[in-house]
């Protein structure tokens, strides 16, 4: 968890609620499905674009 960061959004109480409905059906918490979503997204930029290089100005 040491590497781990913390990050906080504002979201409407509907799509929320929706949001919740959708992890809940993929058998995950919310927190697992934006994580989940966050990872997807990095791999289909990354086939499309090329690895994406990772350093301290990142």
């Amino acid at each position: 968890m040491k590497n781990q960061k913390h990050l906080s959004i504002r979201i409407d109480e509907n799509t929320l609620k929706k949001f919740h409905y959708v992890a809940k059906y993929d058998a995950r918490s919310a927190s697992g499905q934006i994580i989940y979503l966050i990872n997807k997204n990095i791999r289909d930029f990354e086939e499309k674009h090329g690895e994406i290089p990772i350093n301290s100005e990142n």
